[in-house]
């Protein structure tokens, strides 16, 4: 049995007041005291209290611990949700009106069935009278003045008492029934609340036949502290116990409330804190500032995160409304992307042909509605809205996009924690900026408590009255932040973290006094893996291991965070606190590297670019080819076919589009992606478009003649022999109007990596290993220089009668080391006629033709070789 009444299932159906004196009814029915229900434990539990307290419930029990009396009381006054002492009126005003079954006791808040439970129904519920056996739970007392110190107590409950009875003598009083009981925080299947005790004044007034339900004025100090975790209105002095029954056993249920706890209790009401807590690192982890892939996601994800919070805050859930964007319209991906799952290219014709749906990653569709915006809306318990977050970003994946946006909701929030004080103007303006629109009059209704309690960001003792910590001032700059000089031991391996690298660390965070007399230890982890660039760790913390090779260790000091991070880290905080108050502290850390996972080529140039590298170079080309007015464009080595799907969602004078590459795997997940756009898009002004599988440094004919060509980040992937042979063939035989070359600029792998790069010239064997710059990929052959690129396209343009102006995107020309991508534009200084180009005639087709479209036929593409 499960305690709920077959006839008594939808009360809301009913007059909300008779549904509340059928529901009273039925929780003191013989049937219910045997169930499973966790209002049938304090009632069998009241059976076993002495004296004229024997058989006696407290009124405040049943308004919290049964949910369908909550919600009729919510029903018939909507302010109980805040102030639960208010359901206590309406369940004693319905007793006169159970006369013959329940009664009241005078003068107190307490109910109990008017006639004895049978016999042989109190032998069946397992009624113990006889134990004697004690339970020790801890649990915490939180003064309602902020000037007193938040302290652990012990609960001693007999096993045949009743627990409320041994909370009251701890509240300084004598009869349970005054003893109020907020919602549960924390985890749904907590038993964790707070207890406090109602005044004289307000018994009186709640046991009052007058008194009005709508105006209750409670005389007494508010405890702030209490109020904050569980959202309702406490007064007076409270505890916070982890203790009640269940629904899975008919034994009390109870764990230890620690100090520890409320701390961490504390810290994940922030959003940051709820992260830290969730990667089980404190003083060592930090809530990303962008979200780039699920896979190098660690933690609770950002979408879950934010769930939590507005459950902590008692704020409704979250709305998310993805919405899908025309291609056309999708110029702006600013973060990598999992490659597209495809079919090889024997596979493509049938599958077009047949109407194959085409999907990306985690089954979202690629076609004319393959990218997504995400708006995120926060609403009060009583649908006001709070603030309305809607991103200008799009995504290829509607999963990223609500991860994104989550992430600048929390980032926002995160900086209002840390500024609690902010005036209003700077409030919304720091909202705007994230493209944030907050109803103010409503949020800072929701989190008034916070301007008096919450000082966790910013100076660590006022929500919890510690004493004021005399931490160092030891100060460094390292990577723009303060930290006291680190010391790096062990020999350089040479294999260094760069901007989005994945990191394994282990390390160690210790409490450390003055002079080194006393150390604690606070934190520590055998393996701590993050991405660097991404705001994954505390920032002293990534200054520091950015000058770190693998297998490399360093210590260093830090000032004190906040007390409260401290205190929610450590074992016994009550021993800290004495540390901080009586002593000169600092941390002190102490790490390992212990390996780096490189990042993709893509993903490192993001984490310092926005729009990333990828996206710029797209428009550095889509500019050449509107000034040019070219209406064929040919793309060498074009991979997965990420230029020619982007310049589809440009107006471009563009009719044909050709690409060429040596990968079939990659064609064939080109041809998927450009048929579906395409297909879907009548305006495109696309009349045909071809990829062909071959070499770029072998000619063919087809490739002749266009009007611009493009290699964006292609030559370095060759042997430098192989880059010079395609420069050689390109401009004497494919002989575009306008030839468009980009490749990574070597020197400003320094700031990529943050390293020291040496000319590639050096013998190893002469240079430090300290000094060498890795490749940005472990494909590229070779990554020159502006001198050395220079050099090779001026003396090709000048072999082959072309013109060469140089450029580049990410960066600046006029700042060293100059630009990410160096680029250098080719054009034809003199033209030549069709019969002095190489015809079919007179030289081989080497390239197969992977796929074929054209605008008389949308629906079957050509997968032939010709």
């Amino acid at each position: 049995m499960l305690g709920n009444n077959p006839t008594d299932e939808n009360p809301s159906e009913k007059d909300p007041c008779d549904a509340l004196i059928a529901r009273i009814k039925y929780l003191f029915t013989d049937e219910f005291l045997s169930s499973f229900h966790p209002m049938s434990g304090h009632l069998r539990a009241a059976l076993q209290r002495k004296g004229g307290l024997y058989g006696l419930i407290p009124a405040s029990v049943i308004a919290a611990c049964d949910p369908k009396t909550s919600n009729l009381c919510k029903l018939l006054n909507t302010e109980v949700e805040s102030k639960p002492f208010l359901a206590l009126s309406l369940i004693m005003r319905a007793i006169p009106r159970l006369s013959g079954f329940v009664v009241t006791s005078k003068g107190q808040l307490s109910i109990q069935k008017q006639n004895p439970y049978p016999t042989e129904i109190i032998e069946s519920s397992d009624i113990q009278q006889c134990s004697t056996e004690s339970i020790l739970v801890k649990a915490i007392q939180i003064p309602a003045s902020l000037d007193e110190t938040i302290e652990s107590v012990t609960l001693d409950i007999s096993s045949s008492g009743y627990y409320l009875d041994v909370i009251a003598q701890k509240l300084g009083v004598t009869d349970a029934s005054k003893v109020l009981l907020s919602r549960t925080i924390g985890k749904a299947s907590s038993e964790t609340r707070l207890y406090f005790a109602a005044s004289e004044s307000l018994v009186m007034e709640l046991l009052s036949d007058h008194a009005n339900v709508k105006d209750f004025h409670v005389k007494g100090l508010l405890n702030a502290r209490a109020s904050y975790f569980c959202g309702q209105e406490i007064y007076g002095n409270a505890i916070m116990a982890s203790v009640g029954y269940t629904w899975r056993s008919k034994e009390l249920f109870h764990e230890d409330v620690s100090l520890q706890s409320y701390y961490r209790m504390l810290i994940s009401k922030i959003p940051n804190g709820n992260y830290k807590l969730s990667r089980e690192a404190i003083l060592t982890a930090e809530l990303p500032s962008v979200f780039t892939t699920k896979a190098n996601w660690r933690g609770s994800f950002p979408r879950e995160i934010l769930c939590t919070f507005c459950r902590q805050h008692q704020l409704s859930e979250p709305i998310f409304s993805p919405t899908s964007i025309p291609l056309k319209a999708s110029c702006k991906l600013p973060r990598s992307q999992k490659k597209l799952k495809v079919t090889e290219a024997a596979e493509l014709a049938t599958e077009y042909t047949n109407g194959g749906s085409l999907n990306a990653g985690d089954g979202e569709s690629v076609g004319l509605e393959s990218s997504f915006r995400c708006e995120v809306k926060v609403f009060s318990k009583g649908q006001d809205l709070i603030m309305e977050c809607s991103p200008k970003e799009i995504y290829k994946k509607q999963s990223d996009a609500i991860q994104s946006a989550s992430l600048q909701v929390l980032s926002w929030l995160n900086a209002y924690f840390k500024d609690l004080g902010m005036p209003l103007e700077k409030l919304n303006c720091s909202a705007d900026a994230l493209d944030i629109r907050l109803t103010s009059e409503n949020f800072l209704k929701e989190f008034a408590l916070c301007q008096s309690l919450h000082n966790v960001q910013q100076c660590g003792n006022q929500g919890s009255k510690l004493p004021e910590s005399k931490s160092t001032n030891m100060e460094y700059t390292l990577s723009g932040q303060d930290v006291c000089l680190p010391n790096i031991e062990g020999s350089y391996s040479g294999v260094c973290p760069s901007s989005g690298s994945l990191l394994c660390i282990s390390y160690s965070v210790s409490l450390v006094t003055e002079g080194g007399h006393t150390k604690e230890l606070i934190e520590s982890k055998d393996e701590f893996e993050f991405e660097i660039g991404n705001g994954t760790v505390v920032s002293t913390l990534e200054g520091v291991v950015t000058q770190m090779s693998v297998g490399q260790c360093a210590h260093f000091n830090m000032n004190l965070p906040p007390h409260e991070f401290i205190l929610a880290a450590v074992d016994d905080p009550a021993r800290i606190v004495s540390l901080l108050s009586s002593e000169i502290c600092s941390l002190e850390y102490h790490v390992t590297l212990l390996r780096v996972t490189e990042p993709s080529e893509e993903r490192m140039e993001q984490a310092l670019f926005s729009p990333p590298l990828s996206k710029q170079r797209v428009e550095y080309a889509v500019q050449h080819i509107k000034k040019s007015s070219a209406t064929t464009l040919v793309d060498f080595g074009c991979g997965s076919g990420s230029l020619l799907d982007s310049l589809l969602d440009y107006p471009t004078s563009l009719e044909k589009m050709v690409g060429a590459d040596l990968s079939q795997k990659s064609l064939s997940r080109a041809a998927k992606i450009l048929h579906a756009k395409l297909s879907a898009k009548s305006d495109a002004g696309i009349k045909s478009a071809i990829l062909y599988h071959g070499s770029i440094t072998e000619f063919d004919p087809r490739l002749c003649g266009f009007d611009i060509g493009t290699c964006l980040e292609v030559i370095e992937h060759m042997e430098e022999e192989q880059a010079c042979l395609f420069g050689d063939i390109a401009l004497s035989y494919f002989r575009p109007k306008v030839l468009i070359v980009s490749t990574p600029n070597y020197e400003y792998n320094v700031i990529l990596q943050r390293s020291s790069p040496t000319t590639q010239e050096e013998d190893p064997d002469e240079k430090s290993l300290s000094q060498s710059c890795k490749f940005r990929n472990h494909d590229h052959k070779f990554e020159w220089t502006r001198e050395q690129f220079n050099h090779w396209a001026s003396n090709l343009a000048e072999r082959h009668h072309y013109s060469v102006e140089f450029s580049g995107v990410g960066g600046s020309g006029d700042v060293e080391p100059g630009f990410a991508s160096q680029i250098a534009v080719f054009k034809q200084e003199s033209h030549l006629d069709d019969d002095d180009l190489p015809t079919q005639e007179n030289s081989s087709q080497h390239c197969k033709v992977i796929w074929e479209w054209n605008c008389d036929d949308r629906s079957v593409p050509s997968s032939t070789s010709n």
